[in-house]
């Protein structure tokens, strides 16, 4: 945080101060070929000028660029009085660097010219000498890594004077950052064989403010150009790729935060580099020529990099997961009261004053000192962190996010050390001639937001894995718990059926066998029945317990082959009693519904048909038939007997009885008889049926 803290501090005067970035790199050192070329010493002349002798220089130099330059002769010429020094008096030798630190009078802004009150302004010629030993070069230029100061311009002495090849008036605001570069014309390279190429480089200063002159290389282009590039690229393209990977990267962030609104640190981070974008705006906009414009484009500057602390302290604090609504706020109403007293409309002359940078340094300050206690609890007092809503903690989660919070305060503080270095360049305190490194910062910012995303993913990822885990242990356990609960539930069904069906074996021999045991007992006691009338109940006795027996047998819902067991049990009696039996039965279906207790109701009609056709009709033949209806299927028995008319018939417990069974296998059982014709008894069952009436009946006696 710091590191935009410094940053702002930089001094800000009217020549081309304006706050900005650099590398993390020194200036390259000079190759053998190239240090012959560096020029470490130049001679001096100085010139105490008036606002007007500067504003008579600029309009000059101006004249030099008009598209008729050419046609007057007097274009390429200077006034004496803004010429250098003739006198050699007036020279004096001098090391480069040559600078004055930023220690007298209060900096101002970098894009404001000072008043008519404001001191003189000095001219500082700087005098170079090129006289090649070998062969002439065919192009001869002039490069400084960087110059602090007013807009500079090189001169190049011919027969007539000082003529002006080079003015720096338009990138003025930016050469205190961006490489200086001048080329020097052929046709002056040609007129200076004999005697010399003599350069002079103009550098209008403020007296009592700040100024840089760095070591200048003179020489062939060819053997130059490769170190005005590679600083270049260093100090402007590589911090104009940085920044708008982290503008990227900011979209990433803001990405993360669309897809999960419950994590304000990406929102926040997304919002960092937004604002920080608007700071470093100069890199890749040029600042506006007019008063006001430029006004306002160094307020946007100096005011985004207050936002930009909020916006890092929030953010460092959102990702630890935790709240201190007050100092939050506290925060927030200090950086909107200075945005809006450093606006332009109070003073122009005083649009970024140095208020706001001692106001950035102390926040930036407290902030970072916030946020190392946070991160390194130890013997601070609890009243620091009064308010604060710190999450719960838990195994594994606090832990990283301490580690996280530690990167994040550890990679601001060497941030901090990247803003005092490019603090000292600027203010003059030393290595006049590094790069600045606080754009550099941008790759431990980038670093640092895809560590603590990775730090939040992997965490997420394991406590996804713990989820899992417990959740399979959990279902194990639940799946477990569950086998057990089907095993009793199949017991108790299983004993449910057992029970059921020793009730209906209890009540059908009650009903049935038991009924006509008792009944035949009592009538051969009271010797009312006959001894072939006892065999014959006996007969029935027995046939009707193979019934029982015959329902208990797996038929696998199978009608045919019940009834074919039905025939094997009840066929030796038939023929024993003159009927003879034919079997004219088809395939039928499967019966899902036929289970034992519907299976006997089947036996016990057919039986009951059977018996009445050997009892009362009379018959020799006797017809067992099977049909499939499609959505039911049908059973007949169809005797050649007497018949007897159903209308005059007595209403007995048989025909009822044989009802009865129907309806619980919800089928429907018909009787066509008449005198004379035989009888045709017809069962028929549904293929597919909801639960019978005697099914339902006890499922809610079971339910009951």
């Amino acid at each position: 945080m710091l590191m935009l803290v410094c940053w702002g501090l930089l001094p800000a005067a009217s020549w081309a101060q304006a706050d900005a970035q650099g590398s993390v790199f020194e200036s390259p050192a000079p190759s053998t070929a190239s240090a012959s070329l560096q020029h470490q010493e130049a001679e001096l002349a100085l010139s105490a000028w008036s606002l007007a002798d500067l504003d008579a220089w600029r309009a000059a130099l101006r004249r030099m660029e008009l598209p008729d330059a050419g046609l007057h002769p007097q274009a390429h010429r200077l006034p004496s009085q803004l010429m250098p020094p003739q006198q050699p008096e007036a020279w004096r030798v001098v090391r480069l660097p040559d600078l004055q630190p930023a220690d007298a009078a209060p900096a101002r802004d970098g894009a404001r010219v000072p008043s008519e009150s404001a001191a003189p302004i000095q001219m500082r010629w700087y005098r170079f000498r090129y006289a090649p030993e070998g062969p002439w070069p065919t192009s001869v230029a002039l490069y400084l890594p960087r110059l602090l100061g007013l807009g500079a311009a090189v001169l190049v002495r011919t027969e007539d004077g000082w003529q002006p090849v080079f003015d720096n008036q338009t990138a003025a605001k930016e050469q205190w950052v961006r490489p200086f570069w001048a080329l020097i014309p052929s046709a002056l390279i040609d007129a200076s064989r004999a005697r010399g190429l003599e350069i002079v480089l103009a550098l209008p200063v403020v007296a009592q403010q700040p100024f840089s002159v760095p070591s200048a290389y003179l020489g062939a282009k060819e053997e130059i150009e490769p170190l005005q590039r590679r600083r270049w690229t260093l100090q402007i393209g590589v911090p104009q790729a940085l920044g708008l990977m982290l503008v990227v990267l900011g979209f990433f962030s803001l990405s993360l935060w669309l897809r999960k609104r419950d994590e304000p640190a990406y929102l926040l981070f997304a919002l960092l580099t937004q604002a920080w974008l608007l700071r470093n705006l100069h890199y890749h906009l040029e600042v506006p020529r007019s008063e006001w414009g430029e006004a306002w484009f160094w307020w946007m500057s100096n005011a985004a990099l207050s936002w930009v602390l909020l916006l890092v302290f929030l953010f460092a604090l959102r990702h630890s997961r935790q709240r201190f609504r007050g100092v939050e706020r506290a925060v927030l109403a200090v950086v909107l009261l200075c945005s809006v007293v450093t606006l332009p409309w109070w003073h122009v002359s005083t649009a970024v004053p140095v208020l706001q940078h001692v106001f950035n340094a102390g926040l930036g300050l407290g902030c970072a000192l916030f946020l190392l206690a946070l991160a390194w609890p130890g013997p601070w007092p609890a009243a620091w962190f009064k308010g604060g809503e710190l999450p719960a903690p838990q195994e594994g989660a606090a832990a990283s996010g301490r580690v996280e919070s530690r990167v994040i305060v550890v990679s601001l503080w060497v941030c901090v050390l990247l803003g005092l270095h490019d603090l000292m360049l600027m203010a003059g305190w030393a290595w006049p001639e590094h790069l600045y490194v606080l754009p550099y910062a941008t790759l431990i910012s980038v670093a640092t937001f895809l560590y603590a995303v990775q730090r939040r993913f992997l965490g997420a990822m394991n406590e996804v894995e713990s989820l899992n885990q417990a959740l399979g242990e959990r279902l194990a356990q639940q799946s477990r718990e569950l086998t057990a609960q089907y095993e009793k539930l199949r017991e108790a069904e299983r004993q449910q059926a057992l029970l059921l069906e020793r009730q209906r074996l209890m009540q059908d021999m009650h009903d049935g066998l038991g009924s006509a045991l008792l009944s035949a007992m009592v009538a051969v006691e009271q010797g009312s029945m006959d001894q072939d009338k006892v065999v014959e109940v006996l007969r029935e006795c027995v046939d009707d317990l193979r019934l029982v027996i015959d329902s208990l047998e797996p038929v696998a819902h199978d009608l045919v082959a019940l009834l074919a067991t039905m025939r094997y049990r009840l066929g030796k009696r038939l023929q024993a009693g003159g009927l003879m039996l034919e079997w004219d039965v088809q395939d039928l279906p499967m019966l899902d519904w036929l289970e034992p207790p519907d299976a006997l109701h089947v036996l016990r009609l057919m039986q009951e048909a059977l018996s009445n056709v050997l009892k009362h009709a009379r018959a020799t033949r006797a017809r067992m038939v099977t049909r499939n209806h499609g959505h039911y299927v049908e059973i007949r028995v169809e005797d050649d007997g007497d018949g007897f008319d159903p209308a005059q018939a007595p209403k007995g417990r048989g025909l009822k009885s044989q009802q009865r069974r129907a309806q619980r296998l919800g089928g429907v059982v018909r009787i066509d008889s008449s005198p004379g014709q035989g009888t045709r008894l017809s069962l028929r069952l549904p293929v597919k049926r909801a639960q019978a009436p005697g099914q339902q009946e006890a499922a809610e006696s079971r339910t009951i």
